[in-house]
């Protein structure tokens, strides 16, 4: 029984070896496991938009709805208004996201988080190396003295891609006329899910591994050198910051549709995922090995920490603001 369990403890912290990181190859073509959890991720998250469909606020059509049921409340100031004033306000103002919009909104998106995501790479995590080989920001080359040499693409920045996306957020919703706060809102439940499915690639790449551990739960990684147990930092991430603030959110969502719905105001899911995520990956950090080029940027925090740091203190001026609008 003891030799059982030995032998099922070696094969847990082995595991990694034990895993190829390339999914198929087909001559010098490859595709990592990576990619196939990056398009499983993003195909998850459209189609738990698509089947969670709801209203979101048109300026266009808020005013034209009011107007025909004649809703006098909105002629009151906001601090007369009652609550059930304030929803009914809320139902009458929104407009169905019909498929095309859906797919416009991800084509967005998913270009702002490919910008974004590599430009915040660049700036946050490499700027000098970058300087010296501008062309390998967008292309996957290097010039060497013997000509032109294929480096693959690498790098790509959370809070990067974050940005990215919202800029292409704010973009749609102006275009459509769409209150962005209300867009985030609807879309920001399903995101997690898609990072879930990012963080299990890493773990399937064997990359962004922890820092080194004695607890009988750590691994070993082929791309370490050292050959030492360490932390399955990824798999942390892929629960807490996947799983757990998906369920988060979802329950959110939900008590503020219904019986909370009086509390709810345009951002504030969208500044409890940033808070949220941000606390997880803060937390996290502590557990998974910094970037080597870069170690610890202020004593015993990383980048990623000071960046989550910023975007914790974004949330909260959202919530304020957002929240002493409504008032």
């Amino acid at each position: 029984m003891k030799l059982a369990k030995l032998m099922n403890l070696y094969f847990y912290q082995h595991l990694p070896e034990y895993i190829n990181p390339i999914f198929l190859s087909i001559g010098f073509f490859s595709i990592r496991w990576y990619s196939i959890m990056f398009v499983v991720g993003i195909v998850t998250v459209y189609l738990l938009l698509n089947l969670n469909k709801r209203e979101i606020l048109s300026e266009k059509n808020q005013n034209a709805k009011i107007k025909m049921q004649n809703d006098n409340s909105k002629f009151l100031p906001k601090e007369h208004q009652s609550p059930a004033d304030k929803i009914k306000k809320i139902q009458s103002s929104e407009l169905l996201v019909t498929n095309y919009q859906l797919r416009n909104l991800f084509l967005h998106i998913l270009i702002g988080i490919l910008i974004g995501g590599r430009l915040g790479y660049v700036l946050f995590y490499d700027l000098n190396y970058f300087i010296q080989n501008p062309l390998e920001i967008f292309l996957p080359i290097q010039i060497t003295s013997y000509g032109l040499l294929v480096t693959g693409y690498y790098g790509m920045s959370y809070h990067g891609g974050l940005i990215g996306a919202i800029l292409a957020g704010i973009i749609f919703a102006g275009r459509y006329k769409i209150n962005f706060w209300k867009l985030a809102d609807w879309i920001i439940p399903a995101v997690p899910v898609g990072y879930f499915f990012g963080r299990l690639g890493n773990f399937l790449n064997g990359e962004l591994y922890g820092r080194a551990t004695n607890m009988p739960w750590g691994m070993y990684f082929p791309a370490d050198s050292s050959g030492i147990l360490r932390h399955p930092s990824q798999l942390y991430e892929a629960f807490f910051e996947g799983m757990v603030l998906f369920l988060i959110l979802f329950l959110s969502s939900n008590l503020l549709k219904n019986k909370y719905r009086k509390y709810y105001f345009p951002g504030f899911l969208f500044s409890i995922y940033l808070f949220g995520y941000s606390s997880f990956r803060f937390f996290l950090e502590f557990f998974r090995e910094p970037d080597e080029h870069l170690g610890f940027i202020l004593k015993s925090l990383t980048m990623g920490q000071l960046l989550s740091l910023g975007t914790m203190i974004l949330a909260m001026i959202i919530f304020w603001k957002k929240n002493k609008k409504e008032l």
